[in-house]
């Protein structure tokens, strides 16, 4: 059995409410430092405030074309930079769905390998968005991120009509090259739950409920 500090270490800590507030996003900082979470992911426009107040003690994640993923590549650059500028550290980007659904796979795979460009040696998440997707169009993802050299797949951005499964989780394990992880979101509602997409394979799970799931309560919302 998963310690909860195993489980923990594996948590991006996450707050993408359009709403949060700046005592929000303190909380939830605060939380990742007492319980060594894997990052904070939080909206763009908090990451400099984070960095200044927390420094070295806490790893930076953010969203990036989110949540919808379809502005233009270059926006989505310039949104990167600004975020590295902050002090980030992790990307999670959203592809562009409206393309995938087209079956533009090559300008999919395109756009993530200009934006992990950007990235350089910083980490970058994709998120694909699995809840709009036919199993031909995740399989075609999974070799779009892999042949990108993008770090992760990711199944959701939490905003969409469902979160990760464990279904999507097994097939991208058996689709990704050897170098790509795998993050869940969404979806993730339990103790038993985080336990389940870890021991699938997950090296990420991204929620805002962690600390209150392995303290017995059941997730809501992201």
């Amino acid at each position: 059995m998963m310690t909860d500090q195993e489980i923990l270490k594996h948590i991006d800590h996450t707050l993408l409410k359009p709403f949060a507030t700046w005592q929000d996003i303190q909380k939830l900082c605060d939380e990742a430092v007492t319980y060594k979470t894997a990052s904070v992911c939080i909206p763009p426009a908090y990451i400099k405030r984070v960095h200044d107040k927390y420094q070295n003690d806490i790893n930076i994640c953010t969203v990036v074309g989110f949540p919808l993923g379809y502005c233009a590549t270059s926006a989505k650059v310039a949104e990167i930079e600004q975020a590295l500028a902050d002090g980030c550290n992790e990307i999670d980007m959203v592809v562009n769905i409206s393309d995938v659904k087209n079956g533009d796979y090559d300008k999919v795979e395109e756009e993530i390998r200009t934006l992990k460009k950007a990235c350089g040696n910083h980490i970058l998440k994709v998120i694909i968005e699995t809840c709009f997707l036919t199993e031909e169009e995740k399989i075609a993802m999974c070799k779009a991120v892999t042949n990108a050299g993008a770090d992760y797949i990711k199944t959701s951005t939490g905003f969409g009509t469902a979160g990760a499964t464990i279904e999507d989780i097994r097939l991208f394990k058996e689709h990704i090259g050897p170098n790509v992880k795998m993050k869940a979101a969404g979806g993730v509602k339990t103790k038993d739950d985080l336990i389940m997409f870890l021991e699938a394979g997950c090296d990420r799970i991204g929620t805002s409920s962690a600390v209150g799931m392995l303290q017995g309560e059941q997730a809501k919302g992201y």
